[in-house]
């Protein structure tokens, strides 16, 4: 068969797509037996979990409204963010580096006196790693920074650029370090955020209800593009022939399915075990999530979805960052969760009744200079064979779910300009 846009992936870029491209010739192949990609909501014994924490941090009050509108009444809360770290066994607002003065005495006067005399590269720094010190000093750096984003991305953080999470790491420079003493402002991108009360999913509803179920083929993915042809190999065994691709998949493995040449070494990242847990009592009161930087915790972050839609019983996500290719024991690993959970107070006398568990592989990228570079060459051979690359690891960044959706339609617009032109 032929169409003139075949989207590869049935995700938020995907979907997107499909909404705002005004061509009846449109075709949705999603591998997995249902749409929505990593922003899949289990509902189980009564509890409500994302594949991993997706809240949505909406700058764009027309992309917003347009999700909105088509909820049911009523279906998303607005939620002030209450985010904090615990260190030392006790807790610290977030963000670490503007509240060092909530941290035990001794702590505080080392990173007071490390913002100060910190080593300052006049933001030449080579690395991710190299930044948090010459802008937070060494004291503040290895309590939190490093640590926790060690956690996270499971690798050396002198291995990402120096700009690997751009607007979305909290910076800080010295004077609101100390105003923040005396006068709070924790303000940040999310301060608040929306959440459906029937999970994430509700968005990827959203957006597929503008979508002809037709245009929509779940179960079958892409094994390979002949860019000459411009035809895909479905893993049906089907050949569609396409005037234009837009892929979502990973940007590494639209390569490989491409046949070009390339490095895969430039190309890493981590993956991070999902631990979604339901509990028989309430917990933890106000938090709605938690970030843990020290090593006697195997999780780096922990959710409380009771907290964010007012439950009666407490509900977690845990998240545990792992290097691509490192074994994943589940029922060891989850023994070692709740562990920990009891080590931090949080599982105090609860009983676990309700559980399930995901990997997701890739989670995080790694932003390099290299893979940089090497994305933005490989986009222009693929564009100039009608192959475009969306979303989050299609772009191979570090990006927002609105993000996705506002990149979507601003192609889709050129799209539609080409086509317009060309009538």
């Amino acid at each position: 068969m032929e169409t003139r846009y075949l989207i590869v992936g049935g995700g938020v870029s995907g979907l997107s797509l499909a909404n705002f491209i005004d061509s009846d010739e449109v075709l949705i192949l999603e591998r997995d037996g249902e749409l929505g990609g990593y922003c899949k909501t289990v509902a189980q014994d009564g509890f409500v979990w994302d594949y991993s924490g997706h809240f949505f941090h909406f700058r764009d009050p027309e992309i917003e409204s347009w999700l909105v509108g088509r909820m049911a009444p009523g279906e998303v809360s607005r939620v002030v963010k209450d985010a904090r770290i615990w260190f030392k066994g006790q807790w610290v607002d977030f963000p670490f580096q503007k509240n060092i003065h909530q941290l035990p005495r001794e702590d505080f006067i080392d990173c007071l006196y490390e913002l100060r005399f910190r080593p300052r590269g006049q933001g030449t720094a080579a690395s991710f790693g190299q930044m948090l010190v010459e802008r937070f000093g060494r004291g503040i750096a290895a309590r939190f920074l490093v640590p926790y984003n060690e956690k996270l991305y499971a690798c050396d953080l002198d291995d990402l650029d120096a700009d690997a999470m751009g607007r979305f790491f909290p910076h800080a420079d010295e004077d609101a370090i100390i105003r923040n003493f005396k006068h709070p402002d924790n303000t940040s991108y999310n301060d608040t955020f929306t959440y459906p009360k029937g999970g994430a999913i509700r968005y990827i509803e959203a957006l597929a209800a503008g979508v002809d179920a037709s245009a929509i083929a779940l179960g079958e993915g892409v094994e390979g593009i002949d860019l000459r042809r411009k035809v895909a190999r479905t893993s049906l065994g089907r050949e569609i022939g396409f005037e234009v691709l837009i892929s979502s998949a990973p940007f590494d493995r639209l390569l490989a399915m491409s046949g070009l040449a390339h490095d895969p070494g430039i190309f890493t990242s981590n993956k991070v075990a999902v631990f979604n847990l339901g509990f028989d009592a309430k917990g933890v009161e106000g938090v709605h999530w938690a970030y843990f930087p020290e090593c006697e915790f195997v999780f780096y972050r922990v959710g409380f979805y009771d907290n964010i839609l007012g439950g009666d019983r407490m509900s977690l996500y845990v998240e545990v960052g792992l290097r691509t290719g490192e074994a994943v024991e589940v029922e060891a690993l989850r023994a070692r969760v709740l562990e920990d959970l009891a080590l931090a107070g949080i599982v105090a006398g609860h009983r676990l009744v309700s559980w399930h568990h995901v990997v997701l592989d890739p989670a995080y990228v790694h932003i390099t200079r290299r893979s940089q570079e090497a994305v933005a060459h490989y986009k222009g051979l693929l564009q100039a064979r009608g192959v475009y690359s969306v979303g989050r690891y299609g772009g191979w960044t570090y990006c927002s779910i609105e993000d996705n959706i506002l990149e979507s339609r601003a192609l889709a617009r050129m799209f539609n300009t080409l086509d317009r032109e060309a009538t």
